[in-house]
């Protein structure tokens, strides 16, 4: 029997992070927001915004903030990590005696660790030593910034223990977001990792001048290659064609307000990887790091992933995009499903 959770600690104060809190609190629930900087906790605790990362977005009164992490998970059931997939090892590694032994612990990040190869949620069992399946994935197609505005929208929450995914889905859901569980953890990472990846190449797509035909191509071509993968490691091939699959990637690959698609357009425009970093205000779409670790989790599973491998020669060997749009059409012909 799920557990009923009130008190939530939300590790990171980015838009994601900020507008899954305001999910939970809308829900509910007392939710304190760790922010690293410590002007973007005294805002959020004394004037309800973080003008920073959601303009516009009044955060509610049960949402609180703070920059000093002890104060953050003190009492807290459940605890969500919300930081950078490739910076998460080394937060959490300085957080692990602060974290409440019983609490839930909840992974916004979407991403495959660099040289580990390891999915999010396998990084956080080593470091907490929380069992492996017993960290709650949240994916699918959810853009902050309208999540934040309330807009409808849907998650899934992969939990081997589907008794620790039904608390938390209780405790974010409200009137515009509704929460699914799941217990394909795999499937569910996968998909989360991979279509940041695809999108950039959307994005690419579109910075070249390419419209819709090239854009639907590059989605189901990028979700055959998800699908492939997650197989190969034991995900249910049904979770690639939802909200965490197919949901997420149509989401990620057609919205401007999509990091990975806009630094991907930045690119095809001509752009090299540093002139797109400084116009997305410093900050490397997850895709490019994760382009990188993907391509060789799947190179050491024998998985074909075209697209995946052409966006870590664009984005770290320095490949003109027109070129490797041309070696990608030039591939030989086959069986669309083999």
């Amino acid at each position: 029997m799920a557990v009923a959770v009130q008190r939530v600690t939300v590790l990171g104060a980015g838009s994601w992070g900020t507008a899954f809190a305001k999910v939970l609190a809308d829900a509910g629930r007392d939710v304190t927001v760790w922010a690293r900087r410590a002007e973007i906790a005294a805002e959020i605790r004394g004037e309800h915004t973080n003008a920073g990362y959601l303009p516009g977005v009044d955060l509610p009164p049960r949402l609180t903030a703070t920059s000093d992490p002890a104060a953050a998970l003190d009492g807290a059931e459940a605890v969500v990590l919300a930081v950078p997939s490739q910076s998460l090892r080394a937060n959490l590694t300085s957080w692990t005696g602060l974290l409440p032994p019983s609490a839930i612990l909840v992974s916004l990040a979407k991403g495959v660790e660099l040289g580990t190869l390891k999915r999010m949620s396998e990084v956080i069992s080593e470091i907490s030593g929380v069992p492996d399946g017993g960290v709650v994935v949240v994916s699918g197609p959810n853009l902050a910034k309208e999540i934040a505005h309330g807009q409808p929208a849907a998650a899934v929450l992969a939990c081997a223990d589907h008794d620790r995914a039904v608390a938390v889905q209780q405790a974010s859901s409200t009137s515009y977001f509704r929460p699914y569980t799941n217990t394909d953890v795999v499937g569910v990472e996968l998909g989360g990792a991979c279509k940041n990846v695809i999108a950039l190449s959307c994005g690419m797509a579109a910075g070249m001048g390419f419209g819709t035909n090239t854009m639907a191509t590059l989605i189901t071509r990028g979700l055959a290659e998800m699908a492939r993968l997650g197989t190969k490691l034991g995900a249910d091939p049904l979770t690639f064609a939802g909200l965490a699959g197919l949901g997420d990637l149509v989401a990620t690959c057609s919205s401007p307000l999509s990091r990975n698609r806009s630094f991907g357009e930045r690119l095809g425009r001509g752009d090299t990887l540093e002139e797109a970093q400084r116009a997305a205000g410093g900050q490397v779409a997850e895709g490019v790091m994760s382009c990188s670790s993907i391509r060789e989790l799947a190179s050491s599973f024998g998985v074909d992933m075209p697209i995946t491998d052409a966006m870590h020669r664009v984005c770290h060997e320095g490949i003109d995009p027109r070129r490797v749009g041309a070696e990608l059409l030039g591939r030989e012909q086959k069986h669309e499903w083999s």
